[in-house]
C-alpha cells in the first residue's frame, strides 16, 4: 500500500470517527499571525479613511479635527505594534540562522518555478498531473514574501511620514512625498493582495484554518502537502522504509 492510499479515518467502538492530525504552525506563529492581522486591518480602516479623505464618506468620519487626531493616533499604535511583530520576527530568524536552526523550507527554490508552471498546465488542462508539495507550496510561498516585502516597504515608508524634519535632516526633502505616494500605494496594493489572493487560497478554494488550530488533518496533508506527509511517515517508521528497500 502506498502512502498517500492508506486510511486516514477510522472507526472507533463507539462510533466516532477519529481522524490523525499533524502540527503545522507553533503557537509562537500562531500569536504572530494574530497580531499581523489584527495590526494590518487596523492600519488599512484607518490609513485608507486618509488617504481618500476628499471622498465624501471619509469626510464623514473625519468630520473634526479631534476624529482626525483619533484616527491617526490608532494608525501610529497599529504602527508600532505591526513594527514590533516585524523586529521580533527578524530577530527570531537571525536568531536561528546564528545557531543553524533557521528552516529552510520557506524559501523559494528552483522546484517552486517548475511547480507553478506545472500547476498552470494542470489548470489550463495541458497535463493531467497536479503538482505535489512540501510543507509550503509556492502559492504559501508568494504569499509570505508578498507580504514581508510590503510590510518593509509600509514600515520604513510610514516612518519617513511620521518624523519628516528628522528624515530629511540627512535626506533630501523629495523622500517625504516619495514615501507618502509608496506607503500608499503599497497599501492599496496588500490590502488587494490579502483579499483577492490569499482569503482565497485559505477560505475559499479550501477551508484552511490551520494558522489558528496549529494542525492539519491527514487527509488535507495527503491533499495538499503530499511529500510533507510522506516525509514525515517515513520519518516515524525507518524499520519498515528500510525493510521494504531490502525486499525489493
Amino acid at each position: 500500500m502506498s502512502l498517500t492510499s492508506r486510511p486516514q479515518i477510522k472507526d472507533s467502538h463507539e462510533g466516532i470517527r477519529l481522524e490523525r492530525t499533524f502540527p503545522r504552525f507553533t503557537i509562537g506563529q500562531r500569536w504572530e499571525h494574530a497580531i499581523l492581522l489584527l495590526s494590518i486591518t487596523i492600519l488599512l480602516l484607518t490609513g485608507l479613511v486618509q488617504k481618500y479623505r476628499t471622498s465624501v464618506w471619509s469626510q464623514n468620519i473625519l468630520s473634526t479635527p479631534e476624529r482626525l487626531d483619533m484616527i491617526q493616533n490608532i494608525h501610529h499604535v497599529a504602527a508600532i505594534l505591526l513594527t514590533a511583530e516585524a523586529v521580533y520576527h527578524i530577530g527570531r530568524a537571525l536568531y536561528l540562522l546564528s545557531r543553524r536552526k533557521l528552516p529552510s523550507k520557506i524559501f523559494i527554490t528552483w522546484q517552486d518555478v517548475r511547480d507553478g508552471f506545472q500547476m498552470i498546465k494542470y489548470l489550463t488542462f495541458l497535463s493531467r498531473k497536479k503538482p505535489e508539495f512540501g510543507k509550503y507550496n509556492f502559492e504559501q510561498k508568494v504569499t509570505y514574501w508578498f507580504i514581508f516585502f510590503s510590510i518593509g516597504i509600509m514600515i520604513l515608508s510610514g516612518f519617513i511620514i511620521w518624523f519628516p524634519i528628522l528624515y530629511t535632516k540627512f535626506l533630501p526633502g523629495a523622500i517625504v512625498p516619495a514615501a507618502k505616494l509608496a506607503h500608499s500605494t503599497e497599501a492599496v496594493v496588500v490590502g488587494i493582495f490579502i483579499v483577492v489572493w490569499h482569503l482565497y487560497h485559505v477560505l475559499i478554494e479550501r477551508l484552511n484554518l490551520s494558522i489558528f488550530t496549529g494542525r492539519l488533518s491527514e487527509s488535507e496533508m495527503i491533499t495538499t502537502h503530499t511529500i510533507e506527509y510522506e516525509s514525515l511517515i517515513n520519518q516515524e517508521s525507518p524499520v519498515a522504509s528500510s525493510s521494504t528497500g531490502g525486499a525489493q
